[in-house]
């Protein structure tokens, strides 16, 4: 067993409101240079939709993440002699108009503008020409579309739903949608780092963080093309690639990355994780069916006696297996059971962590008019019993979470129903009744775990959100520089130290 420590973030779709604050926060903070104009290491995208850069998900065209083949799992992208073939030419890449071309606005318009009966308004400008341009696409472009022809319909994970579902979401525009927050997922089978020839990125041992080297870091793009969720970037201004650090500067003085730390709607969670890396070679080769449940095996349960010894003859000091017994993630995930990695069938083993959305009852429009497909009466025990009614598809949530495999979807929003049916009981009539606790029964729940579910749902503290390790910063900072001194280098690394310049 070789256990190791991965901190990571877990979002709960059910609370985010799309109000991008996650974004702007990290963009501010990271992205607000030259040469990272498009650049987005937070993005929220609306589904169904494509998502940015837009069709991320086609992986037929972008080559990202791994794939069986006989008995290896090999880069889809290419092998190593096609890639030192490709240095020059990779057609896999994303192309501008895949993202889009970055602006900015002419402010003096509004002050220089001669007088006149309109009012003047400031001109989009491309940050790439200077001209002005005509806006045509953007990092939230399909933003609250949740029925567009254009956006929604594109969308790769309909695969499998069936053709009447698929009519009904196309009835009106924004009948339904949902919220996607994503980052870099800081994989424990990182397909990025494989693909780069020049061996810039790594990851690091102390917390899984998946970073970028940008000394030895040559701009051969291969990273961008082979990472599946299209989250490293190049920098046309450096020559050099970029992604999400996961605020490791924050991190390492006991603040949480800034997109969490952000957070309107309280939906990310942070936490460590024990894994065994041991077992992640098989986990990554299973078939699609049992990706999930490989992925879950992995991680370890942190209270277990022989994991610990592991973890300590491992080098891990009591302070992050603490923090590993308290982390919320390791709650949602492995002890409720409520939260998948995005994606599994790319075998990249994403470390970050979704909890689905749950969903109205479906509705239809007949002349004009919207008729429920279900009864008033206890309408909350029929959603329960009829999942395949909501409005979101379980197929589709099982396409971007559970490689298409919907029993494993179905569980988790039967938990979360159960839930909220005990509050609603609670809260509105007073007393639970013998079918809710049956309910709870049926999904393997207690009212002690509802309960807690419940709390770390709804009333969490700060505390309890982001329950990061001991990095011990200051002990390691001595052993080649003064603590007090470093203290205002946070972040900066320790290969090129900033100085003052002219």
């Amino acid at each position: 067993m070789n256990v190791r420590a991965h901190v990571s973030m877990l979002f709960h779709l059910d609370k985010c409101i799309g109000c991008h604050t996650c974004s702007v926060a990290c963009k501010n903070l990271w992205t607000d240079r030259k040469g990272t104009e498009y650049m987005w290491w937070n993005n929220v995208e609306t589904r169904p939709g494509t998502g940015y850069p837009t069709g991320w998900e086609d992986q037929e065209r972008f080559q990202g993440g791994w794939e069986r083949r006989g008995n290896q799992l090999e880069l889809k992208l290419h092998s190593r002699p096609k890639g030192l073939a490709n240095l020059f030419f990779n057609p896999a890449l994303p192309e501008l108009d895949d993202y889009y071309e970055p602006f900015t606005f002419r402010y003096q318009d509004l002050f220089n503008s001669p007088e006149g009966n309109d009012q003047p308004v400031a001109r989009p400008v491309s940050m790439i020409t200077g001209e002005p341009m005509n806006i045509e696409a953007g990092p939230n472009w399909d933003d609250d579309l949740g029925g567009s022809n254009l956006y929604a319909q594109n969308d790769p994970s309909w695969d499998g739903v069936d053709e009447g579902i698929l009519a009904q979401m196309g009835e009106i525009e924004r009948v339904v949608f949902n919220y996607l927050p994503r980052i870099c997922n800081h994989c424990l089978n990182p397909s990025c780092v494989a693909a780069c020839p020049s061996g810039a990125i790594y990851k690091r041992a102390e917390d899984g963080v998946v970073l970028v080297n940008e000394n030895k870091c040559k701009g051969w793009r291969m990273c961008v093309a082979a990472c599946p969720y299209k989250k490293v970037f190049y920098n046309w201004a450096t020559g050099k690639s970029e992604k999400c650090i996961l605020c490791f500067p924050r991190m390492e003085t006991g603040q949480a990355p800034a997109c969490a730390h952000s957070c309107v709607g309280r939906i990310r969670y942070m936490g460590v994780l024990l894994y065994d890396a041991d077992k992640i070679p098989a986990a990554a080769m299973v078939d699609d069916e049992h990706l999930v449940s490989s992925h879950l095996d992995v991680i370890l349960d942190p209270f277990d006696p022989e994991v610990i010894a592991a973890a300590k003859a491992g080098g891990l000091d009591e302070g992050w297996i603490k923090a590993a017994q308290e982390s919320p993630v390791y709650k949602f995930v492995k002890v409720w059971g409520l939260a998948l990695p995005l994606h599994p069938e790319y075998r990249t083993m994403a470390m970050m962590y979704y909890i689905p959305p749950l969903s109205p009852i479906v509705s239809t429009i007949e002349r004009g008019l919207v008729r429920l497909e279900l009864p008033p009466e206890k309408v909350d025990f029929e959603l329960f019993n009829h999942l395949e009614k909501a409005r979101l598809p379980l197929k589709y949530l099982a396409n971007l979470f559970a490689a298409g495999n919907v029993e494993v979807i179905k569980p988790i929003l039967q938990k979360m129903l159960a839930v909220r049916i005990l509050k609603r009981k609670q809260s509105v009539e007073g007393a639970v009744d013998t079918a809710t606790l049956k309910l709870l029964e049926s999904v393997r729940l207690d009212l002690e775990t509802a309960e807690a579910i419940y709390r770390l749902t709804t009333l969490p503290t700060l505390e309890q959100r982001f329950v990061l390790p001991p990095y011990h910063r200051e002990m390691a900072t001595e052993a080649w520089n003064d603590p007090l001194a470093h203290k205002g280098e946070v972040g900066v690394g320790t290969i090129e130290l900033p100085v003052r310049g002219n």
